[in-house]
């Protein structure tokens, strides 16, 4: 049961691994308990950030520290990426001055097109695969502009990495992304722009029934 996570935050106390059923980290300065999911292999667990679940004040002070990250980017446009990124560029573009954003989608409307997506695979949902596509309409927003990519964890980086193939497509290279939470090391080979989060969070292996961070990956 995680539904009493992501619900208000956490003493400033320190947790020590080994870790059982959670993981604190800092959004700003406050602490959050994150709770810690087994992977399929069951030997594998990393800690889960759903926004879409998370209490208005926890989500709002999310994006307060991400919006602080953001502007040192100084963009012109954020560009939401699907799915829970899209929960939380709003708000980080209208903490940067912008009166709108750019939502990238997975849901196909009929006037989109083939040659504005791309393929998409997820840690999170496994053998589900979908498109990441760019609205046709939406492109001129995006043509000579600061471009900062907002989305809500990077993990194995592949869903970033198609974002970033996705406006290469049409000759617009992101400045920068900003994320809550950069998951683990696994990503830093596949994203090839600057990827800043609002807080980290490691692998875990299991140890004698409970968790222990593997920083190595």
């Amino acid at each position: 049961m995680t539904t009493t996570f992501w619900q208000e935050f956490a003493p400033n106390a320190e947790l020590s691994a080994p870790y059982t059923d959670r993981y604190r980290v800092r959004v700003g300065a406050r602490s959050l308990d994150l709770p810690l999911r087994a992977l399929p292999d069951g030997k594998h667990a990393v800690s889960s950030l759903l926004v879409n679940h998370a209490s208005f004040g926890v989500l709002d002070a999310i994006v307060e520290d991400m919006s602080r990250i953001a502007l040192e980017f100084a963009p012109e446009v954020i560009v939401g990426v699907p799915t829970l990124g899209l929960t939380l560029a709003p708000g980080v573009a209208r903490a940067c001055g912008h009166a709108r954003y750019v939502p990238l989608s997975t849901s196909r409307k009929f006037w989109y097109r083939d040659d504005v997506s791309v393929p998409l695979t997820s840690i999170t949902s496994p053998g589900n695969a979908k498109s990441l596509y760019l609205d046709p309409n939406l492109l001129p927003l995006l043509q000579e502009k600061r471009v900062l990519l907002v989305d809500d964890v990077v993990s194995t980086g592949t869903s970033l990495a198609a974002t970033i193939a996705l406006l290469g497509m049409m000759k617009i290279e992101p400045v920068g992304v900003v994320c809550a939470m950069t998951q683990t090391n696994r990503w830093r080979d596949r994203v090839s722009v600057p990827v800043s989060g609002s807080f980290s969070s490691p692998l875990f292996v299991r140890d004698a029934g409970q968790w222990v961070p593997d920083f190595t990956c």
